[in-house]
């Protein structure tokens, strides 16, 4: 799970701009659920038709839960407001060009996140939706960590989904007070949809 200074953008919608770094969370409240555009790029997808409808749930239920924490990348601190993001659901080759286009790693990996460039000044109300950015997602990768994990799909999908969200709003794991905040909200978020704790092998192993 990984954030990308600059991510792909091989799809029309789906564009890459540079974070000019981490932010950290301020109290600031949501007032609108994004728009969620989700983008199948590869057919291996439309084997979990799913999909679309296990990520738009997964990001409402972020955004409902950091309601009060989210960090207003959009307007400055007036709210989330009117905003989108879009989701690529694509294969391990098409996230390994990815990767390897903007982190220099040549191989797949589960998800990627690539937000935005925050707003050069205040836009009014009658203004399009702002980006938050973009997230890639692969299915190869995803099934085969289900499958490792014993976990569903819809439920792996699920925290990919959320783990890529939070990486847009300003959340991050480089370091372990960053990672335990992180952890512990996709935690939260995903017990919301009734999803185990993602994180509690790991933990009974360490």
């Amino acid at each position: 799970m990984q954030r990308a200074a600059a991510k792909r953008a091989p799809e029309r919608r789906f564009r890459a701009q540079q974070k000019s770094g981490p932010m950290a969370p301020s109290a600031v409240p949501v007032t609108a659920i994004p728009i969620t555009e989700v983008l199948v790029v590869a057919d291996i997808w439309q084997s979990e038709p799913r999909a679309e409808a296990v990520i738009q749930r997964a990001i409402e239920a972020a955004c409902m839960m950091v309601d009060g924490l989210m960090v207003d990348r959009l307007t400055g601190g007036s709210g989330l407001g009117a905003a989108e993001l879009a989701i690529m659901l694509t294969d391990d080759a098409g996230i390994r060009t990815l990767n390897s286009n903007w982190r220099g790693i040549d191989k797949p990996t589960n998800v990627l996140s690539f937000p935005a460039l925050p707003p050069s000044g205040r836009s009014g109300p009658d203004d399009a939706p702002r980006m938050l950015g973009d997230i890639a997602i692969a299915f190869q990768t995803t099934l085969s960590e289900a499958r490792e994990e014993q976990k569903p799909f819809d439920h792996h999908l699920s925290h990919l989904a959320v783990h890529g969200f939070l990486h847009l709003i300003g959340y991050d794991h480089e370091t372990d007070d960053e990672a335990v905040a992180m952890e512990t909200l996709e935690q939260n978020i995903l017990a919301q949809l009734g999803i185990p704790d993602p994180y509690a092998d790991r933990e009974r192993t360490d």
